[in-house]
């Protein structure tokens, strides 16, 4: 049997870290499909990838609503025919506020885009995976090495990235009998928008402020498909991905 195309669906796919993925897939073939909540911001980052070896499509969605979602998975498979590929990427962050200013509204919003949207795109991509012929596919979380260590005033945004790892451990469990792969990418001061601050300075666990050194986003897009083009036999579970001389290791 000869194996359809391969389709990858991504996340946050209209800025930063899912726009370089989604690009860097579409450029290796892979039919991509761009997802976001901003239909003109995924229309401009499908539009720069035009000329790539596979086919890139945007579709808006709101990761938080089941509904939206089934469809965006819906939608895949009847335009490619399968999905062998979710970089759950999605993700929403707070500046740096101390737990008890910490509203419980920003607190329901950064778990819902960040824990439940995850749940909902890796749910709905488990279900086609165990379903399609050949039956398998891989689901790549962003973790974001916040899912390792905090930085201060970060509960909300570090309590969802904690939780990514024990998803990505139980759907690299439950993946097994049905060819799904499940890893996860932990990644570093990556120079997207959102990390613009990092080069002006951002608290410090000594109290400080301070820049921090910051890499190109290009080498998350590297990692990210060097994982999805591995064959199904073979996973990377974890992967940290780093500007090289940034204070994650050592004493705060």
């Amino acid at each position: 049997m000869t194996r359809p195309a391969q389709t990858a669906i991504v996340t946050g796919a209209g800025t930063g870290v899912g726009k370089a993925v989604a690009a860097a897939l579409a450029k290796a073939g892979w039919n991509t499909v761009f997802c976001g909540r901003r239909q003109d911001v995924l229309d401009a980052a499908v539009a720069e990838s035009r000329g790539a070896a596979g086919r890139a499509v945007a579709i808006a969605c709101d990761v938080t609503d089941p509904a939206a979602v089934d469809a965006l998975f819906e939608r895949t498979v009847r335009e490619f025919g399968r999905v062998d590929l979710l970089f759950n990427n999605a993700g929403r962050s707070l500046k740096s506020t101390p737990i008890d200013e910490i509203s419980v509204e920003a607190w329901n919003d950064i778990v819902a885009v960040n824990l439940t949207g995850s749940f909902l795109c890796a749910r709905a991509a488990f279900r086609s995976m165990r379903a399609q012929k050949p039956m398998g596919g891989r689901i790549i979380n962003n973790g974001s090495v916040s899912a390792q260590a905090p930085r201060p005033g970060s509960a909300a945004y570090t309590a969802t990235k904690h939780a990514i790892t024990g998803l990505t451990k139980t759907l690299s469990l439950d993946g097994r009998p049905f060819d799904i792969a499940c890893g996860q990418v932990d990644i570093g001061n990556a120079l997207t928008e959102m990390a613009m601050p990092m080069t002006k300075g951002v608290p410090q666990a000594n109290g400080t402020i301070a820049a921090e050194p910051v890499m190109d986003v290009k080498h998350v897009a590297e990692t990210v498909l060097y994982m999805a083009g591995l064959p199904l036999a073979a996973n990377v579970p974890f992967v940290t991905i780093m500007a090289t001389k940034m204070p994650l290791v050592g004493r705060g």
